[in-house]
């Protein structure tokens, strides 16, 4: 197969190091790996801790699972030491659970940061009044979030959240000046309402405002999947920090990419070597973490991820779709290097 070459932007302008501060934990110029259902388990997050993620989160988890000790929920937020600084976001409607379940995974895991998710817009979610529910009602989203602040009380406490439920109930300022007044120690803004969902641009105006508002590290979310968007959303928010999620799909270099341009040095270029070595590597990470049913299915949603927008890759993701196990990826993935 001849290899072509992906190049990425380059921003050529030289950016200073920024240390921010996250509770009692110092994060040089955070470039962080949102959660992600189905996406941020254990071997992406060392992939993505590997190629230069300031800090990880977990998978979003219930609040009632941790309660209950449920084993996959459970399994869900272990993490490895190379992770760290790493997070665990927990969501729930009732104050007492999610600080009860704060407790339990403090207690029990020692992750960097606990983070509340009030800004997950998925119905199922929602109509429990958790994730962006909150949203709605101000009182509530102070009542959860203080409850967990005064639990865990040794380590710091985010928030995630977006901009309001809809265009017509705009809150994210009023949200994140409460938020900090009860001891919540960051705030990462996804510009969108819940409403928008994915669709529509990220309002960066609004994460500037709230920035603007609030003395603790605001993280801006949304839209950021380059190397020049990073600078773009910093330099127009004046963010603390940035969070990635939906840009790091199929692209963990991402990061890499970002520090690269940080420290003024040249963006690495990409073979489709690079990237199909990537993809075995990811799946022997799946294959040592998982069953071989779940590493096989995984692998070949990443796998897609990866080979998204290649040339022929139509061609060669319905070789790699048409494998029966894991063993037959491997082959597969090692015949087109």
């Amino acid at each position: 197969m001849n290899p072509f070459v992906v190049k990425f932007p380059y921003c050529n302008l030289v950016k200073k190091k920024d240390i921010v501060k996250i509770g009692n934990i110092d994060i040089d110029n955070p470039i962080i790996l949102a959660p992600m259902a189905g996406v941020t388990d254990r071997p992406f997050r060392l992939i993505c801790k590997e190629l230069g993620a300031s800090i990880v989160y977990t998978e979003f988890v219930s609040a009632e699972g941790i309660i209950r000790e449920n084993i996959r929920t459970l399994d869900m937020i272990s993490f490895k030491k190379e992770e760290r600084p790493i997070g665990v976001q927990i969501f729930g409607d009732n104050p007492k659970s999610v600080s009860d379940s704060a407790k339990f995974i403090y207690e029990n895991f020692q992750p960097d940061i606990i983070d509340i998710n009030f800004g997950c817009p998925v119905p199922k979610v929602t109509k429990k009044g958790a994730g962006a529910a909150a949203l709605k009602n101000l009182s509530h989203m102070e009542d959860v979030a203080s409850s967990v602040v005064e639990k865990v009380p040794d380590i710091p406490v985010t928030v995630k959240m977006r901009t309001g439920w809809d265009s017509n109930n705009i809150i994210s300022t009023k949200a994140g000046i409460m938020l900090e007044k009860i001891g919540i120690k960051a705030i990462t803004l996804h510009g969108r309402t819940s409403k928008q969902s994915y669709s529509g641009n990220s309002n960066w105006e609004l994460i500037k405002e709230l920035k603007e508002n609030v003395s603790i590290p605001v993280i801006g979310n949304g839209d950021v999947d380059s190397v020049d968007k990073y600078h773009k959303i910093k330099n127009y928010t004046q963010c603390d920090g940035v969070m990635i999620g939906r840009g790091a799909l199929g692209n963990p270099w991402i990061f890499k990419q970002i520090r690269d341009s940080i420290n003024n040095t040249s963006v690495t270029e990409l073979t489709v070597n690079d990237i199909l070595f990537q993809c075995l590597k990811h799946l022997n990470l799946l294959v040592e973490d998982k069953s071989e049913k779940v590493a096989l299915n995984l692998s070949k949603k990443h796998i897609n991820y990866y080979l998204k927008g290649f040339k022929d890759s139509s061609k060669y993701r319905k070789k790699i779709m048409g494998c029966e196990n894991v063993i037959e990826i491997q082959n597969e993935l090692k015949k087109m290097i």
